[in-house]
Formats: C-alpha cells, structure tokens, sequence
C-alpha cells in the first residue's frame, strides 16, 4: 500500500485479513495509520514527502530485507524502469533486489525491469487526497524465490 495520507479506509483491515505482513511506501501521513495498521500485522513502511518527524523517527526513507528468498528495496519517490529518481538506480544496482516497490505518483503501475532484472510495483494510492479516482492496494505472495498471485484491490468508494 502506499499514499494513505491519513486516511484508512476500513476495508484495507478486510483484504489484508490473510496477510502475512503490512508494507507501505510512504505518505502514510497521522501517526494512528501506522498504529492501526502496526496493531493489526506486521508492519514494514517508509517515510514519505509529506510525512512529518514523527512519521520520519520510527520509519526509514528506504528499506532493504528479504523475505522468502526474494530481496526486496522499498522506497517512496522511486521512479520507474527507465526513469528512476536520482539516487534510487544506484541503490539497486547495489542492492541487486528482486522486487522493487515505491509509491508517491499515486499510479498503480507493475512492470518488469528487464535491464535489472527486478519487478517494480507502484500500488497506487489509497488515501483521499490526490488526483487519483480509485483507491488501490496490491496483494502478493512471495515463495522460495518467487512472486506469486498478484492481486490488484480496488476499494470501495
């Protein structure tokens, strides 16, 4: 998820029930969205541009980790194939992950990086504010190296 932009909507609890961890790309803007999502799964979130110091204390600009073999880079302002943001290319050239997620365009958007060979995921958005008509989660699941039932959610009005 990403952009919430302290909104929850109340059906992210719904689609999120079977979920083995929570992980959001930034602009999670009021504290008690990370709270209730924290209290809820695991948690795994970045800051974003419009987060404050509180938001910014207890979440990193970006996150690298694995889980189920597959390395993962989440970050808010991150690009996309082609036309990533200053700096991000650099880090995943590094890094070298398999599935690369980032938020901020509010633009649901999955497409390969063949040059890199990763996946990038940009799950839209699912806060009130935006330009963005729909609100959109991503659901997945990773196993023994691969990434698995991609499911985009179009929540409810």
């Amino acid at each position: 998820m990403s952009d919430t932009h302290s909104y929850l909507h109340p059906q992210v609890f719904k689609y999120f029930e079977g979920v083995d961890e929570i992980w959001h790309a930034g602009d999670i803007g009021d504290a008690k969205v990370a709270d209730e999502l924290e209290a809820f799964k695991p948690f795994r979130a970045v800051w974003g541009n419009i987060d404050g110091k509180d938001i910014r204390v207890r979440y990193p600009e970006t996150l690298h980790f694995t889980v189920e073999e597959v390395p993962v880079m989440i970050t808010h302002i991150g690009g996309y194939p082609g036309k990533y943001a200053p700096g991000v290319k650099a880090q995943l050239l590094e890094q070298h992950p398999k599935l690369f997620i980032c938020g901020h365009s509010h633009i649901l958007k999955v497409m390969p990086d063949p040059a890199l060979n990763l996946l990038h995921m940009n799950p839209g958005a699912c806060g009130q504010q935006g330009w963005h008509k729909v609100k959109t989660l991503l659901r997945f699941q990773l196993d023994a190296g691969n990434i698995q039932q991609l499911e985009v959610i179009e929540l409810p009005k």
